[in-house]
């Protein structure tokens, strides 16, 4: 049995993304292949073949998977597909986009979102947002599996896999890049920071929500916020944080003015370490919380930035 893993990546950096997908893989079957598709990659598919456990790389660098359109990536997949027992993609936004259309041309019921791998054919995901874990199984034949990586330690590095170019699919032709409209920021990127601070409605503005810049910059951390955060303007779409947001599994979450509705809860109760500042004790977020301090944030942040001042960080 062999798995195939479909990177994720920006032509130039392999993202941590494959490195938990794999780990993924190498539960369900071995040994584990990992996919390279994109334009002018190679330094990629270098990367994906030092991921340990990782047996082989196949590398199709051409114009087409340049951004990754489901189209092209859908046939260069099918092309590929008899050889493997199972194909996964991590659930990301480029990983629901291809593997569903996978699926579909299969004819095959895909499994979506795992987060932990009972049996190679058995597999939990959260229903409900995140407030019931399912256990599934797939039926016989090949299996078409999205993984949240957040549920997954990233395998290690010190693999030596060869790696094989191989030849472009027919492009379908059907879809093209249009543009993209990209977020800059000196921080960590909000899903792979180790450190994330997170800020709600509490924090009243968007010129409050500058308070966590200062924590932010000496923790060396990512921000992000709640969907009422949001929806009330203080920040913008791409900090958000939960079921309809981004998933974060951090070392360290701490959560600023927010409650703790079920759909943030499920974008971060992962978090190695989860830390709370609310001034509601009844607050949701309080139940996930390994530390918790009930106290108004405009008292506490100016004293956390003022202590870790005096520790000499940042």
């Amino acid at each position: 049995m062999t798995s195939l893993v479909i990177a994720e990546h920006d032509n130039a950096a392999l993202k941590d993304a494959t490195h938990k997908t794999v780990t993924a893989a190498a539960a369900i079957s071995a040994p584990v292949h990992v996919l390279v598709a994109g334009a002018d990659c190679a330094a990629v598919a270098e990367a994906a073949a030092k991921i340990a456990g990782v047996e082989k790389v196949l590398l199709a660098d051409a114009a087409p998977y340049a951004r990754q359109l489901a189209e092209p990536m859908e046939a260069l997949i099918l092309s590929v597909a008899d050889g493997y027992d199972a194909i996964l993609a991590p659930a990301t936004t480029t990983g629901k986009n291809i593997l569903p259309r996978v699926a579909a041309r299969l004819d095959t019921p895909q499994v979506s979102d795992i987060i932990a791998v009972i049996a190679p054919d058995t597999f939990e995901h959260p229903i409900y947002a995140g407030n019931a874990i399912e256990t599934v199984q797939a039926p016989a034949g090949k299996k078409l599996v999205t993984v949240r990586t957040t549920a997954f330690q990233a395998a290690a590095e010190g693999g030596n896999a060869a790696i094989e170019k191989i030849a472009a699919a027919a492009d379908p032709g059907t879809s093209s890049f249009a543009g993209e409209e990209l977020s800059q920021s000196a921080r960590p990127e909000l899903t792979s920071a180790k450190i994330v601070i997170s800020g709600g409605r509490g924090l009243g503005s968007a010129e409050n929500f500058k308070l966590l810049d200062k924590i932010a910059d000496r923790l060396h951390a990512a921000v992000g916020a709640s969907r009422a955060a949001v929806d009330a303007g203080y920040v913008p779409n791409d900090y958000q944080v939960g079921q309809t947001g981004k998933m974060v599994a951090p070392d360290l979450y701490i959560a600023v003015g927010i409650s703790g509705a079920i759909q943030h809860l499920a974008g971060m109760k992962d978090s190695r370490v989860i830390v709370a500042i609310n001034k509601d004790p009844d607050a949701p977020i309080f139940q996930v919380a390994d530390y918790g301090l009930t106290e108004d944030l405009f008292k506490v942040l100016p004293e956390l930035d003022e202590e870790l001042g005096k520790r000499g960080i940042g």
